[in-house]
């Protein structure tokens, strides 16, 4: 028995009579990966007509065993005489081996159909990580303490969400291991499994991307699909799903996204590059600004307008920079170089000449210091204040409320004497 191929004119001409029944299979979507098409009578009669559209491979099965097959589209012709003649299109030899020695167990006697398998590549399957997979990312490359400061990828966490297409590639090994003999094989009866072998091996993918030879950037990985698949070929990372005589053809990474922890090690990351980056072009401008003078207003308005934008951040740099020996410098924009400003004078000014005075009498014309105005408590409301009157109450502050202090020195006196200067207090 097997398959003869039918003239082109015989579908309308005066041979049609001779055909017994029509086997074909219209239905085949991209929902449908196998149909079981049969008689009534469960058999199928000497030179029906077997129609094989485009995309299918017709298998034709009798009591247990497969007798013939093919992967070329058009019309044949069942012939019970002959033996199994034609392996035609797309099989290649170790199918058609494997059709040779094909058999099924238990199935019952006299049993004929024909199995239609779906070859076309089968679209629109997506796939997504339900937990975010760890990604070794150059990009962001950090400095190893424990190896003198080497570079090493920073650890992340992604979550990738894309499509892939898949194709029968081998329908015995399809046959034998999943469909047999059932009637019909949609594709959710396999992608579910597929789904997670599919992430099994894009994750396997993306141990490569990150590793030091390829050094895929994160957040651009959905622009290395074409070298992701080239990997999982070359790898055979979809070994299990092969397995089942399934090949992915295709997948696309649609979008990659990070976890917070990861995304704030970004964010972290960025902020102190840009911080260094810009205290570099801090200390070049004021490296400018000092040896060139009809420069420096320019270049330090500058720095002005990027300490603003940097929120102040430059501030503390520019401050390290330009003090000298503890003496603050000022810089006048309308001068064309930042002037020292002087020291101003500490202590209090004398009350006859006004030289500043840091001891007990003036340095110049030995006048004693003027005393500290002590704040006394008011004793209606508990104020304290160091004039005549209460500022809280206007009540009048007695003169010996509080302690004693020497009219020549200052110094706290609780006696009739001065315990500094022996003046008498009254």
């Amino acid at each position: 028995m097997g398959l003869i191929k039918a003239a082109i004119g015989a579908v309308s001409g005066t041979l049609k009579d001779q055909w017994l029944d029509i086997i074909k299979c219209d239905n085949m979507d991209m929902d449908t990966l196998m149909v079981k098409v049969t008689t009534q009578s469960g058999q199928i009669s000497k030179s029906s007509r077997i129609i094989v559209a485009p995309g299918q491979v017709a298998v034709i099965y009798d009591s247990g065993s497969v007798l013939d097959a093919t992967a070329e589209e058009g019309i044949y012709n069942f012939d019970q005489s002959s033996s199994p003649s034609f392996f035609a299109g797309e099989l290649g030899p170790v199918f058609k081996e494997m059709w040779q020695r094909f058999t099924y167990g238990g199935t019952p006697a006299k049993e004929q159909a024909v199995f239609f398998f779906n070859i076309k590549e089968i679209l629109d399957n997506k796939f997504g990580t339900a937990t975010p997979i760890p990604f070794q990312d150059w990009s962001h490359a950090i400095p190893n303490q424990q190896m003198n400061g080497s570079l090493i990828p920073m650890g992340l966490n992604v979550r990738c969400y894309g499509k892939y297409t898949f194709q029968l590639d081998d329908v015995g090994i399809f046959m034998h291991n999943h469909a047999g003999t059932a009637n019909v094989v949609k594709k959710q009866d396999i992608t579910e499994q597929m789904r997670s072998e599919v992430i099994a091996s894009f994750q396997n993918v993306l141990n490569e991307m990150g590793n030091s030879k390829h050094r895929v950037p994160v957040l651009e990985l959905p622009s290395y699909t074409d070298e992701m698949k080239q990997v999982m070929d070359e790898r055979v990372f979809d070994e299990p799903i092969r397995r089942r005589g399934v090949k992915l053809i295709s997948f696309t990474v649609e979008s990659v996204s990070l976890d917070e922890a990861s995304q704030a090690k970004i964010d972290r990351y960025e902020f102190s590059s840009n911080s260094m980056m810009q205290q570099g072009k801090i200390i070049d401008v004021m490296q400018t600004a000092a040896s060139n003078e009809a420069g420096a207003a320019g270049a330090f308005m500058g720095l002005g307008m990027m300490n603003a934008g940097m929120g102040g951040m430059s501030g503390s740099v520019m401050q390290n920079a330009w003090s000298n020996q503890g003496q603050q410098v000022n810089y006048d924009p309308y001068n064309q170089a930042p002037t020292p400003t002087a020291q101003q004078p500490q202590g209090v000014p004398c009350s006859k000449c006004g030289t500043p005075i840091t001891g007990k009498f003036c340095p110049n014309c030995g006048e004693p210091a003027p005393m500290p105005k002590v704040a006394k408590k008011c004793p209606k409301c508990g104020t304290e204040s160091t004039g005549k009157f209460c500022s809280e109450c206007g009540t009048p502050i007695p003169a010996d409320n509080g302690p004693k202090h020497c009219t020549n020195c200052g110094a706290e006196v609780t006696g009739k004497f001065c315990p500094e200067c022996g003046t008498a207090i009254s």
